[in-house]
């Protein structure tokens, strides 16, 4: 591998399928701005390669033969620290999607998207977004809305409710996939104060990351999903 400027995005790719992997690696070569740090094809080398090369972002495809890519996204995590993981699939099963979420991923890329599509969500989940496409956005809240709401007393409804007008619109902006940075620019403010608001705001919803925001975010109005 070469060797990675310090300013790149590190990123690391888990995938069993060898011509995958080589194009995908010539893709993130030629990027200006990320650096191929390792790869593996299965699950032993995976954590192993993780846990030498520290990346950034690691390319996770969900299938690995004989293996589930979903069995390998906690291990992935304790093993490199501050990376932060997409999955990039050729399967359109929406629970595995949200179960890859729930487990820590980031984000989710169809590997029928064109090749600017991954490198920007290498991009934005590095800079601490979550990427969801507009199919799978829409997947995860039909699911949502076809369980159903309380109809008197809804627990989600007053924790809105507690939201100050600043962490509303703080809100709406993650939904739209601003950075803190964005978000600091647009309010005025500073980012030590956006950090802060999101951290008030994940105590009142009762989510654990951004991704778990932006959906709640869609779910109830307070951001428009994409598409």
């Amino acid at each position: 591998m070469p060797s990675p400027d310090a300013k790149s995005i590190r990123v690391m790719l888990v995938d069993d399928h060898t011509m995958v992997r080589a194009a995908l690696r010539l893709l993130i070569q030629n990027c200006d701005g990320m650096t191929m740090v390792g790869e593996a094809g299965n699950r032993s080398e995976a954590v192993a390669v993780a846990a030498s090369a520290q990346p950034d972002v690691i390319l996770l495809d969900l299938d690995l033969g004989d293996e589930s890519g979903l069995d390998l996204i906690q291990d992935l995590l304790e093993a490199a620290g501050q990376a932060r993981i997409i999955i990039l699939t050729g399967t359109r099963d929406p629970e595995a999607h949200q179960r890859a979420l729930s487990l820590g991923a980031m984000g989710v890329v169809q590997k029928e998207k064109a090749p600017e599509a991954l490198l920007l969500a290498i991009e934005r989940v590095h800079a601490g977004e979550a990427w969801l496409d507009p199919l799978l956005t829409a997947r995860l809240l039909g699911q949502v809305s076809k369980a159903g709401r309380p109809k008197k007393l809804d627990p989600e409804a007053a924790s809105i409710a507690t939201l100050t007008p600043r962490e509303r619109e703080v809100v709406t902006l993650v939904g739209e996939g601003l950075k803190n940075r964005e978000i600091a620019e647009r309010l005025f403010i500073s980012e030590w104060t956006v950090r802060h608001h999101i951290t008030s705001i994940f105590g009142k919803l009762q989510v654990s990351d951004r991704v778990e925001l932006i959906l709640f975010a869609y779910r109830h109005g307070l951001a428009k999903p994409p598409g």
